[in-house]
């Protein structure tokens, strides 16, 4: 009897970073995992609004390897548009999503409102892309689950959530399809990580989605980075300015927070206001607290840490900070100036040359972020051009992805070569760096996907 082939569509994240979003269907069954917002470059944005080249309300279920908005997103989107099946993932990232898709929605919400009464969108009315009730509507269909348990999903299939370190509750996933093994990496983290473990490693898949985010570069340890981060306060703090990083609201804030409290502590910077300006920051530390078997953080660290840090929530809280021009430490989001409170602080500081933007995270093409790293010297905030003198510095050596190098020996412990392998999450330069690195470590060749292309698996 011939076997069934499954078939797999590119939704997202193939030959870009964000959006991801892959289609399994087996024939019988239509498996998504991962369900990302497009972020970045304006035509991809302007994807999110088209409906998805797939029938919506003909998926079965979604499988979610992790909570950041460019892995869930598109949710509540998906729901509007006639989803109505179950949603699973880890307990942590159930949470994490909850919190990331109400603050995305408020925010678009609150973005949508500031462009109809200052006049400056094309659209009249501009809308979200979805809101608060979008939100309310998506959560009932999440089904949390716990790690590295085989999950039967339906006759012939079963799925599997691994620790992947990352964030709090990140896996990567295995979906056993009719004895077939399909492994989505989702977002892999770092070997040596201050606040995560390390990612246990998958040892089979015969066909293998893996991410490329770093998959051409080299990041240092994140130990090195402490030294780097030290003389940039100093010399920030020393000339009266302030320093201010764009955060992600998920582990990035939380181990931000966490370096700048041991620096502290030991002396090594001057006592001045830190600040964490990030509702959902301060939710995910919260969350800290309730899932001690998933990171490494002391919970009287934690405890001292936060109760320094001014956990700011109130709006009116941040335009009066945001004015205040004494030297000081703010995290707040987003991590690629995308939205967020970061940009309140942007829009009336942006011109202080004493002051310093530091991004500790990933910049995807076409984001505010990284526009300003590649020299832009103005920045639109909410419909105005702000001009925009401040230091920028960069430390890579924090991010959450693993690079070139681990990425390399997160595959080390495959037994067998797999027949298929997907290059994905990545742009270009990054997705060939993984692709020939794999080539020469391990002799194994690679596609590299195209946006909304279709593979028989």
């Amino acid at each position: 009897m011939e076997s069934k082939k499954n078939k797999i569509h590119f939704l997202g994240a193939a030959g870009t970073v964000t959006g991801s979003k892959y289609l399994l269907d087996t024939g019988d069954k239509k498996i998504m995992i991962d369900c990302g917002l497009f972020q970045g470059l304006k035509e991809l944005r302007l994807l999110n609004w088209e409906y998805p080249p797939i029938d919506v309300s003909a998926i079965d279920v979604v499988l979610l390897t992790h909570g950041h908005l460019d892995h869930t997103g598109y949710l509540p989107r998906l729901v509007k548009l006639g989803f109505n099946g179950p949603i699973y993932g880890t307990y942590p990232t159930m949470d994490i999503a909850k919190i990331i898709l109400n603050d995305s929605a408020k925010i678009q919400e609150q973005e949508a409102e500031r462009a109809n009464k200052e006049g400056y969108s094309k659209h009249s009315p501009a809308e979200p892309l979805y809101d608060l009730k979008n939100v309310e509507k998506t959560i009932p269909h999440f089904k949390g689950v716990p790690p590295a348990q085989w999950i039967p999903l339906f006759e012939g299939i079963k799925v599997r959530f691994t620790y992947n370190g990352h964030i709090i509750g990140a896996t990567y996933i295995e979906l056993d399809v009719d004895g077939k093994r399909f492994v989505f990496s989702g977002d892999i983290g770092r070997i040596n990580d201050l606040l995560l473990y390390p990612p246990i490693k998958p040892e089979r898949a015969d066909v293998l989605f893996i991410e490329s985010t770093y998959g051409g570069r080299f990041h240092q340890e994140e130990l090195e980075a402490i030294p780097l981060i030290e003389k940039l306060v100093n010399d920030t703090l020393s000339k009266g300015g302030s320093l201010f990083i764009p955060s992600f609201s998920v582990e990035r804030a939380q181990l931000m927070m966490l370096i700048f409290w041991r620096l502290l502590k030991e002396n090594k910077i001057p006592r001045v206001p830190m600040i964490m300006d990030s509702p959902m920051g301060a939710n995910v530390l919260e969350l800290f607290h309730r899932t001690r078997d998933w990171h490494k953080l002391e919970e009287k660290e934690c405890d001292e840490m936060c109760s320094y840090f001014n956990v700011v929530s109130s709006y009116s809280e941040t335009m009066e900070l945001s004015a205040d021009n004494k030297p000081k430490i703010v995290i707040a989001g987003s991590g690629m100036l995308t939205g967020g409170r970061m940009l309140n602080y942007l829009e009336t500081q942006a011109q202080n040359p004493n002051n310093t933007l530091l991004f500790v995270g990933y910049q995807a093409e076409g984001t505010r972020g990284r526009k300003l790293l590649e020299g832009g010297k103005e920045l639109k905030v909410y419909g105005k051009w702000v001009p925009f003198n401040m230091q920028v510095a960069e430390i890579e050596g924090l991010s959450a992805h693993a690079d070139h190098t681990e990425l390399l020996d997160w595959l080390s412990l495959i037994n067998k070569k797999p027949e298929r392998i997907f290059i994905v999450h990545g742009e270009k330069e990054e997705a060939e760096g993984l692709q020939k690195g794999i080539k020469e470590t391990y002799n194994w060749d690679c596609d590299i996907p195209e946006l909304y292309s279709i593979k028989e698996v």
